[in-house]
């Protein structure tokens, strides 16, 4: 490890420094100290600088006397002392009386009516080829107008009326045709119009269909008409779902376990024959409003090809086949 060396010379002009400081800083202390010490004079103390004595002002009236009472009166007049804030609840605004309004202003409308009665009307120069005599008409012969509305609403009626009377029936004008007593009694005694109302909403239909579609399409008219009436019986039966969606897709996840094959096949269906659908469209329109039925089929809750033998049709009482399909229905 090297050693630190430094040379005399440099140790000597370390000490001459810091002796030079400490000999500035006593200068410097002992002058400042003097300075604190002596006697400050400034133009405050001189009296001969001192600021002059304002004029003060007074206020003179006209008559020469000085006002001498003092300003503190001023603010003790009601200007400046009344009711604050807190105290002033009376700042709702008066209630008006349209009725006392109204009147008046009858005096203005008299007084108009006066000045345009005594005006003299301004009559529209006639065609020399009208034929009229107008030697004999003068201004003060034709009525002034009336500008005074009527205070009273009803005498509106009465007034009406009396126009009605006094107006002429211009027999150019077609009279409107009455209708006559035996038909007025034949339109009030005629049955409404009654629209085709189905309760079951359109998904609902759109499900039926779907199950006359996918199931029967390919059977008879007859044969699609049952399967619908199937569908239907199960909708009333309590063992069932109340909606016709519920008793179509009823245990779709069940793979070829439903009722009615193609909601469990697990097979996309798509119509591709649009007058099938419009056919199965037609018979779950008659089929849900009640205008079909099929009393073979009756309340038959279940149906099979008759190319398979189901377990469960053991159980169950036949009640009639169409087409490819048997029906059945529990026994009682």
């Amino acid at each position: 490890m090297a050693q630190k060396f430094r040379p005399a010379g440099s140790k000597n002009v370390r000490r001459k420094n810091i002796a030079a400081r400490l000999v500035s800083i006593s200068a410097i202390s002992a002058t400042s100290y003097m300075l604190m010490l002596a006697n400050a004079n400034g133009p405050a103390f001189n009296p001969d600088l001192q600021t002059p004595p304002l004029a003060v002002g007074a206020i003179v009236p006209e008559t020469g006397s000085p006002i001498t009472d003092p300003v503190n009166i001023i603010f003790q007049s009601a200007t400046f002392v009344g009711p604050n804030r807190s105290l002033k609840t009376n700042r709702m605004r008066p209630e008006i009386d349209v009725i006392e309004l109204s009147r008046s202003f009858n005096k203005a409308r008299l007084r108009l009516a006066q000045l345009r009665a005594s005006e003299p009307a301004q009559l529209d120069p006639l065609p020399q080829n009208s034929g009229l005599n107008i030697a004999g008409i003068t201004a003060m012969e034709i009525p002034a107008p009336i500008s005074i509305a009527a205070v009273d609403p009803a005498l509106a009626s009465a007034a009406l009326a009396a126009i009605a009377k006094a107006t002429p029936l211009d027999p150019s004008v077609p009279r409107p045709n009455v209708i006559s007593s035996k038909l007025a009694y034949a339109r009030a005694v005629a049955p409404t119009t009654q629209r085709e109302l189905n309760r079951y909403s359109e998904r609902d239909r759109w499900c039926l269909s779907s199950a006359i579609y996918f199931e029967a399409r390919g059977e008879s008219y007859r044969g699609q008409v049952a399967v619908a009436q199937v569908v239907m019986n199960r909708v009333k039966h309590p063992l069932y779902p109340d909606t016709i969606c519920g008793v179509v897709f009823q245990n779709q996840s069940w793979r070829d376990r439903c009722q009615f094959s193609f909601a469990c096949d697990g097979k996309p269906e798509r119509v591709t024959e649009p007058k099938a659908w419009a056919r199965a469209q037609e018979i779950t329109q008659k089929v849900t409003t009640g205008k079909i039925y099929l009393s073979e089929v009756a309340n038959a809750t279940h149906y099979h090809a008759n190319y398979v033998h189901p377990s469960w049709a053991k159980r169950m009482e036949r009640v009639t086949a169409i087409g490819t399909h048997i029906f059945y229905r529990f026994r009682s």
